[in-house]
Parts: structure tokens; C-alpha cells; sequence
């Protein structure tokens, strides 16, 4: 097995156990890992590390692309062996291990992590956890099912420890394009002009005098389960491509769109899924994960082509990747996530960016991350990266939660990820809110008559006629805007 996997012969007297590799971390290190929302992760040196810490104090640093699989955040947090965790996480246990201070967190535009360590703003990476499918003859290593951050942490790392995941066919080699841009103020323009341009090469650059292990496994990515679209989100959907069709017709777009982006989650599955019904054709995407919802536009025909840095799908979706790698070839490519998630290119393109908001206010600023603005929920992820450059930034979420306790429209949110400046359309399963073009006082109109739920929509009509008569750009009354998020916290209910 090594000699297909390990072309540079010096590097055979490299491979040892995961528990072996362990033994290079040091207490206080900085680590950065592969993996971003499960795909591609590191899947057992961590993991390793987490059982090590368990016995001995042991804390590390640890940047990552976004989130990790196989419980292995989990794992740390719990063995108390983080410092610090950035960018982004999805944990339920990390996730509690942050909110009680356990541990630092530091949620990241993840389009910015590599900029920031390239620039010397972040603390150098003693030691990067690379997961690979094969490392070739000049070193350099084919990644396997996401790219993330793992170019500038292999370039930026003093030593670096390869997983090599048996389970990832040899046929992967061709998915991945890798660019490096270099460092401000002479950074190289992207020159990526539609989603499918390919602009750099095969396999990341590894000098391999930094390799001081190789450990072998077979682990396939953690999956998860595909949930059909409910009521709520099959509506959020239909708004969504009905809005989009009335583009089509206005003019101002065709029936291939433009380039789509969509956040990951139930609602952004089933809104994409959505477009297998629509009457769009030739459709793209420039995106940072593909889920199930991109293969299924693949395989209908209505999707010519996707670009990510990762991907995060089912177990059925993703054996069938596996088994047709030579048929998907011409469909998908992987990217660092600084080139996923660049400004510039999206720009370029005009991507029509589609993600997920907690709450949303009446004048169209949105909280992703913050349940009642102080408990961290997932992270910013690269939706911000999106919205601020997209040609269309469109935010959705399900008009409430807990039973209409809550309202996720709220005067003012409690927790600010996106400004209003960068929304264009609010999309709730009761209605579609275009805010494009309109002063603050003319969104809330729309806001509440296409959005908010009926239970609430008379509360929020008489704050905004009271806040309107005290006058304002941007009208408000500050003794009153977190009133919701107070009555919900003394009586478990938003409602009046």
C-alpha cells in the first residue's frame, strides 16, 4: 500500500502509529489542522493528542479550515486540551465548552484565516496535521475530499504530520486547484473568470525535510443524514425561486443565473434542492461546500458545474462520489478556501449568495452566530465573505422557533454578524422582503408584512409607528428594542 501512496521513497521511514504521533505535541503549541466541515479532517493524530491530554496537562492552539468530524472537537474540549479553537466549529460539546469559558474562541470570516497567518498576524504553526490521499515523488501531497486552509498551514508550519487515508481512491488526484496568491502588497491576481477556470496545480507544495510522520488509515468522512425539506423550509425554497424566475423575466438575469453560493444546513439543502424544480438551466456554483443538493443538480442535468473547497453530504451521496469519480471530474473542483471565499472572484462572477441567519431585525441586520447575543451557536463561516461581496446577498430563516416563542425578527438584533448595508432579501417561509435600493423606514413595512409571523406582526407594527414618531434616519426606541429577548428569557415566551 505504501508504494502507491508514498511515491518519494526517502519518506517510507516516515510511517508510524497515531499514537506515536502524538508524542510530538507540546504543551502550548499552535497546531493547524486539515478538515472544514467534515470533509477531509484529521482523523486520528487529534484524536491521539485528545487521549494523551487526558493523562498529562497538554494544551494546544488549534486552527483549523472550519469544523471537524468523528467527534474529535468534542474529544479535545472534553480532555481539556484547547487553548484556543478558531475559526469556526458545529460541536455541541466544544460548543459548551466555549460558552462556559472553558476554552477561547475566535470566530473567523474563513476567507481570512490564511491572510491573517501569511501576514504574520497569527502566532506561527509549530506543527500542521495534514490529511492526504497520496504524497508525490517532489513531496507535495493530494488532499482529499476539502482543501481549506491546508496550503498556507503546510507552507507556514515548522513540522508536519501526514494522515494518509487509504479509503480516498488514487483517482481523487485532479479534483484539487491549487493557486497561492503570496503576500500583501504583492499578491497575484486570481484569475479565475467563471466557475469552472482551473489556475493552479494538481497537488499543495510540502517541502519534505518538514515531514516527521506519516500515519496510515482508512477512516471515510463523517456523513450525516439528509432531512427532506419541511413545510418551512419548502416554502422559503419557493419564495426563493420564484423571486429569481421574476428576475429572469425583469431581464435581469438568464435562466443559468449566476454563480450560486449556499451556506450549509437543512434550510440551504432544501433550497438549493429547490432549483431541480425550477425552470433554470446551465446552472453553477462558486461556493465553499457542496452538499447532497449540488449532486442531485449534477446528476439531473441542471448543474454544470461546482466549485468549493469542501464537501459535506450523505453516506449515499457520498459512495456514489467515490464510485464515479471519473464522471463527477468534469463537474467539480476543490480550492484553497482563501480562493473559495475571495472577494475578488466573487465579485467578478457576481455570485448570488444564499445563507443562514438566528434572527434577523426590522431593518435588515442579521445574527448567524449568537443566541440571545451572548451564547455562541456555530460560527460567522464564510457567509460573510459572501454577503459583503455577492451580487444578490439573500438571508433566510424560519419566521420563528420553539413553537413561535420565539420571533426571529426582532427589533434589533441582539448580535450583529451582517449589517444591513450587506443584505438584499430577507426570505422567511411566510414571505420574501427585497430591500434592495430602500431607505431603513422603507424596509420595515416590508420586513413585517412579508416576514414576520401573524402572532407578532401587530407588536412590531405598533414599535415601529411609535419609534417613526420619535423621529430618526433609523428609528428606534432604545428602552424597548431587547424587549423580546427579555421576555423570553422571564418567560420563555416572546410573546406580549
Amino acid at each position: 500500500m505504501q508504494e502507491d501512496r508514498i511515491l518519494r521513497s526517502a519518506l517510507k521511514s516516515k510511517v508510524i502509529s497515531a499514537e506515536e504521533s502524538a508524542s510530538f505535541f507540546k504543551d502550548g503549541m499552535v497546531v493547524g489542522a486539515s478538515g472544514f466541515t467534515r470533509g477531509g479532517d484529521t482523523k486520528v493524530v487529534l484524536k491521539e493528542l485528545a487521549k494523551r491530554a487526558q493523562k498529562e496537562p497538554l494544551k494546544i492552539q488549534l486552527f483549523t479550515g472550519a469544523s471537524l468530524g468523528h467527534g474529535t472537537d468534542a474529544d479535545l474540549a472534553d480532555a481539556n486540551a484547547l487553548i484556543k479553537r478558531l475559526p469556526f466549529q458545529v460541536d455541541a460539546i466544544l460548543r459548551k465548552h466555549i460558552n462556559a469559558e472553558d476554552l477561547l474562541f475566535v470566530d473567523q470570516h474563513l476567507g481570512e484565516t490564511s491572510e491573517l497567518l501569511i501576514n504574520g498576524d497569527l502566532p506561527k504553526i509549530d506543527i500542521a496535521v495534514i490529511e492526504a490521499t497520496q504524497i508525490l515523488e517532489d513531496g507535495s501531497i493530494i488532499p482529499t475530499t476539502s482543501v481549506g486552509n491546508n496550503v498556507a498551514f503546510m507552507d507556514m508550519a515548522d513540522k508536519v504530520i501526514i494522515e494518509i487515508n487509504t479509503a480516498i481512491p488514487l483517482e481523487i488526484r485532479g479534483f484539487h486547484d491549487i493557486f497561492q496568491q503570496g503576500k500583501a502588497p504583492h499578491k497575484k491576481i486570481i484569475p479565475i473568470t467563471a466557475s469552472d477556470t482551473r489556475i493552479g496545480t494538481e497537488s499543495i507544495p510540502l517541502d519534505p525535510e518538514k515531514i516527521i510522520g506519516i500515519v496510515f488509515h482508512d477512516i471515510t468522512d463523517m456523513t450525516g443524514d439528509i432531512v427532506p425539506p419541511d413545510e418551512n423550509t419548502a416554502a422559503i425554497a419557493s419564495h426563493i425561486l420564484d423571486f429569481l424566475g421574476n428576475e429572469v423575466k425583469k431581464g435581469r438575469l438568464t435562466k443559468s443565473l449566476l454563480p450560486l453560493q449556499c451556506g450549509i444546513g437543512k434550510v440551504a439543502n432544501a433550497v438549493m434542492s429547490g432549483f431541480l424544480k425550477g425552470d433554470f438551466e446551465n446552472l453553477t456554483m462558486y461556493s465553499e461546500v457542496l452538499q447532497d443538493s449540488t449532486f442531485e443538480l449534477i446528476d439531473a442535468g441542471k448543474m454544470d458545474f461546482a466549485s468549493a473547497t469542501s464537501m459535506t453530504v450523505s453516506k449515499g451521496c457520498y459512495d456514489k462520489f467515490m464510485n464515479n469519480l471519473e464522471t463527477y471530474r468534469k463537474n467539480v473542483v476543490f480550492r484553497p478556501q482563501n480562493i473559495s471565499n475571495a472577494a475578488e472572484v466573487i465579485r467578478r462572477l457576481g455570485v448570488i449568495g444564499i445563507n443562514t441567519a438566528l434572527e434577523v431585525d426590522l431593518y435588515g441586520n442579521v445574527n448567524s452566530t449568537h443566541v440571545g447575543g451572548t451564547k455562541m451557536m456555530n460560527g460567522i463561516g464564510g457567509s460573510g465573505d459572501f454577503a459583503r461581496n455577492a451580487y444578490m446577498s439573500i438571508f433566510v430563516t424560519s419566521s420563528t422557533a420553539k413553537d413561535n416563542k420565539i420571533s426571529s425578527v426582532v427589533p434589533m438584533v441582539a448580535h450583529h454578524d451582517h449589517t444591513e448595508h450587506d443584505v438584499d432579501v430577507l426570505v422567511t417561509e411566510k414571505g420574501l422582503a427585497d430591500l434592495r435600493g430602500l431607505a431603513p423606514i422603507e424596509r420595515v413595512p416590508i420586513i413585517i408584512n412579508n416576514c414576520v409571523h401573524e402572532d407578532y406582526k401587530d407588536e412590531f407594527l405598533d414599535y415601529f409607528n411609535r419609534a417613526k414618531a420619535k423621529g430618526g434616519q433609523t428609528p428606534h426606541l432604545l428602552d424597548e428594542v431587547y424587549k423580546w429577548h427579555t421576555r423570553f428569557n422571564e418567560t420563555g415566551s416572546m410573546k406580549a
